[in-house]
């Protein structure tokens, strides 16, 4: 049985047995869709497997029971539609490419990446929910509910791209552990907030201070209170950028809950990591932050270049900061047959962490030669590019079409994979599609 079928939890139900858990439902079934373990639930799975369940009592909360968890039928995420599961103890899913055409990344299509269990629903009540601000470089400790800071500061908007350390994971060899995500751990929705600069400023930043963090509400994996499942941060200078945002809203409506309903962090262009979801706490630090996640070889690569397969000392490896260059073929999807004599339209996205792209090219013989693309400026300052071309084919056959950005600063994607790292960080390596020509 795949571990994609094991454990589905439930987070809006205020079932004993589903309590703070998520339950995905199969496409087919209206009682998965929703979950089993609302009320009434017991009675609608013990109709849906065909007998009674002796030991339900028993049962770990929104656990599916085995015959159904068995089926071959995908399951689907409440609010997201037709991304791949590649985990669901924590949820960790990503989006197909071709999913990822629109300019503006639409919620259902976000990638979701979690690292402990989200809070429960019903346990969320925007009004009352408070943002604490502190840390020991803080001048004074502040809290404010979601109505205060909107009323306190100015609001901007931003289209800003988030993107998980290691997607691309899959593509390494010697394998590294972790969710192996292909090329869909990405996203560049619109979000809007407060400057976080700007709640900083207001609580007063000592002159030690060198660091941001965050703490979230959700629960560590184990169900350990005492546990916190991830808290990062960024260098003073990232958190004081303009576009670093305490975000309530995406694409103008409530962000999506597994993507941190009500309240979040977004540091555009950096790991995805840096932007913690349902932001229950900012801490100004006079140190680098050494919350779960920032040390050992979380989100860190070596600080040299290492064979594939090294073991690398800790204190040989460099924390993550600005992404690398990356583009992304979304039109057509990898797998099309196209006829020979006909020009094929190309799309997609292109970006490059703290910078911006300066160059897109596409080749249709495996990167021997290379063709220019139409690239567009991005709207703000880390949002991705979008580019598009046109390619003909010289005869029938099996084509790949490769996409290859390049940043400002003169960085290029690697043809094939970049420097091999113990955890499968930063694989920026070409895209590449599939075409068939007849």
């Amino acid at each position: 049985m795949s571990h994609k079928r094991r454990g589905i939890h439930e987070l809006y139900s205020d079932d004993p047995i589903a309590a703070d858990e998520l339950v995905w439902g199969r496409k087919s079934d209206p009682l998965t869709r929703r979950g089993f373990l609302t009320k009434g639930g017991l009675a609608a799975m013990s109709a849906a497997v065909g007998a009674s369940i002796p030991f339900a009592h028993l049962m770990p909360g929104g656990l599916i029971p085995a015959a159904l968890a068995q089926s071959d039928e995908p399951f689907v995420i409440p609010g997201k539609e037709d991304l791949i599961v590649l985990n669901d103890r924590p949820i960790n899913a990503e989006t197909p490419a071709h999913l990822l055409d629109d300019r503006v990344t639409p919620g259902k299509y976000l990638f979701v990446r979690n690292n402990g269990r989200e809070p429960a629903m019903p346990g969320i009540d925007p009004a009352t929910w408070t943002l604490e601000v502190g840390g020991e470089s803080a001048e004074r400790t502040a809290s404010f509910t979601i109505d205060e800071l909107q009323a306190t500061f100015r609001h901007y908007t931003y289209q800003l791209q988030i993107e998980c350390g290691g997607n691309g994971r899959s593509e390494f060899v010697p394998p590294a552990g972790g969710n192996q995500w292909s090329v869909g751990a990405v996203g560049c929705p619109q979000w809007t907030g407060v400057r976080l600069r700007d709640v900083l400023e207001h609580v007063g930043i000592r002159d030690d201070a060198v660091y941001v963090a965050y703490y979230g509400a959700d629960a560590h994996a184990s169900g350990d209170p005492n546990k916190v499942p991830i808290s990062r941060g960024v260098p003073l200078a990232k958190a004081l950028e303009k576009e670093s945002l305490i975000a309530w809203a995406m694409n103008g409506e409530d962000i999506p809950h597994l993507n941190g309903y009500p309240l979040r962090l977004v540091c555009g262009g950096w790991p995805a990591s840096v932007s913690g979801k349902w932001l229950a706490r900012i801490v100004i630090r006079n140190q680098v932050h050494d919350g779960p996640k920032m040390t050992g070889s979380a989100y860190r690569v070596p600080c040299e270049p290492v064979a594939p397969g090294s073991e690398v000392p800790e204190d040989q490896m460099c924390i993550i900061e600005s992404m690398p260059v990356k583009s992304l073929i979304t039109y057509p999807k990898s797998g099309i047959e196209h006829a020979l004599g006909e020009k094929l339209a190309l799309r997609g996205h292109a970006w490059a962490g703290d910078s911006s792209v300066d160059t897109v090219h596409v080749s249709i013989d495996f990167g021997a030669t290379w063709q220019k693309a139409k690239l567009e400026k991005p709207v703000n300052r880390l949002a991705w590019q979008h580019w598009k071309a046109k390619v003909g084919f010289p005869e029938s056959g099996y084509y790949e079409i490769w996409a290859r950005a390049t940043d400002s600063e003169g960085h290029a994607q690697p043809m094939v994979l970049p420097g091999w790292n113990p955890k499968g960080y930063l694989n920026n390596a070409c895209h590449r599609i599939a075409v068939q020509v007849a």
